[in-house]
């Protein structure tokens, strides 16, 4: 096998890498199949010279047993030294836990089960800082009556004939662990407005007309506007440190765009928008979202978007409730065009009529700011020739 050739594809929660090999050789050992999941640190393959031998892989790559010696179990109750409790045995849990052995002794310090804790590290890795959130999340849990939020036990579902059963795929999970923990812990609110983008719509055919390499849809538009909404209420252009009970607003102004893909939803990141004119950005969405559906999209494609546009649009649909993509603020829903009887200037005449949705965090921006923010972007996809005097 020659350096660099890709010799495995490895899917991560948002994307699929060809890994390429390290250094000419041949293949000695492969450590998983096809389908396991890997952790971070852990050796995929073993390349060398024909007839060397392979070592073992330990059970827990990059982790080392710890210094302490390990102890016979003793019949008596061991002497406490005054002041200090006996350390508690550390429970086993399936699949062991990845924690340093320094962090698995301040878990027994604190007297936190280290194997209930949720590693945020590299891999699932258990932290110090883990442990640490831990202790202080158990010390501010008052105590409870016997009895008192007792979990009802979940019904059983009932598995029929012709009933299928399909296990979720990899970034379906993803999908599910993200949106399960966005609802859970940011107070969602909701804005829901109408904007009348007939002008917008005969400029779009206008130009669209007169550039044969990218076809232009009402998207690089709706970007524009709303990074120009951004620069007025950069609040909205933020994320929120849960940690440190701050709001971090962001200078670059990084779109993220929603795609359907066989696969699941996948979010693009058009970087720098603040920058780009709307024919550089609707070159970059068609490359972007063409690379979602073929699954390859880079890492840095998918990483530090500081705003989420979900166009529903082509689909159907007036109006949705979509969920915040965090640590972001808010996510902007585009629907369907339709037309639609307005009264203009005292007569009922048809103009076109796009449904918008802003989903955003409660307790960052109120419904005011939403509503101002809306009303920004709605002033320019009324009127799009601001779009043009704006951006300058």
């Amino acid at each position: 096998m020659e350096a660099d050739r890709t010799i495995v594809e490895v899917e991560t929660d948002k994307a699929v890498v060809e890994l390429p090999a390290p250094v000419s050789g041949t293949v000695l050992k492969v450590n998983f199949n096809e389908g396991d999941l890997i952790k971070v640190g852990q050796t995929l393959v073993v390349i060398g010279e024909p007839g060397e031998e392979v070592e073992e892989e330990p059970s827990e790559a990059g982790e080392k047993a710890p210094e302490e010696p390990v102890k016979e179990p003793e019949t008596e109750e061991p002497t406490k030294e005054p002041g200090r409790q006996p350390e508690k045995e550390e429970p086993e849990k399936e699949g062991r836990v990845l924690a340093t052995p320094a962090t698995r002794k301040l878990a027994r310090d604190l007297d936190v089960d280290i194997s209930a804790v949720e590693g945020t590290g590299p891999g699932g890795r258990v932290t110090r800082e883990d442990v640490e959130n831990a202790a202080e999340g158990e010390a501010e849990m008052p105590e409870e009556e016997p009895g008192e939020h007792e979990e009802e036990p979940r019904e059983r579902i009932k598995i029929e004939g012709g009933d299928q059963r399909i296990p979720l795929t990899h970034m379906r999970k993803v999908i599910a662990r993200r949106m399960s923990q966005s609802k859970s812990n940011i107070p969602h609110a909701c804005g829901l407005d109408f904007v009348d983008v007939t002008r917008l719509v005969e400029l779009r055919e206008k130009q669209d007309s007169a550039f044969e390499d990218v076809k232009l849809t009402y998207l690089p538009f709706i970007v524009k506007a709303v990074t120009l909404a951004l620069k007025k209420f950069p609040r909205f252009n933020s994320q929120f440190d849960e940690e440190k009970n701050e709001i971090i607003v962001k200078a670059s102004h990084n779109i993220g765009i929603a795609v359907d893909t066989p696969d699941g939803l996948l979010v693009p990141v058009i970087s720098n928008v603040e920058l780009k004119s709307i024919m550089e950005i609707a070159d970059e969405i068609v490359r972007l979202a063409k690379s979602a559906r073929e699954r390859e999209l880079k890492l840095d494609e998918m990483k530090n978007s500081t705003f989420t546009i979900t166009n529903i649009g082509s689909i159907g649909g007036m109006y949705s409730m979509p969920i915040i993509n965090p640590p972001e603020v808010a996510i902007l829903g585009v629907h369907r065009i339709k037309d639609l009887p307005l009264v203009i200037e005292g007569k009922v005449v048809p103009r076109k009529v796009m449904g918008i949705s802003l989903s955003f965090d409660h307790r960052v921006v109120d419904g005011a700011d939403a509503t101002y923010f809306m009303n920004e972007i709605k002033r320019h996809l009324e009127d799009p020739d601001l779009l043009m005097v704006d951006m300058v």
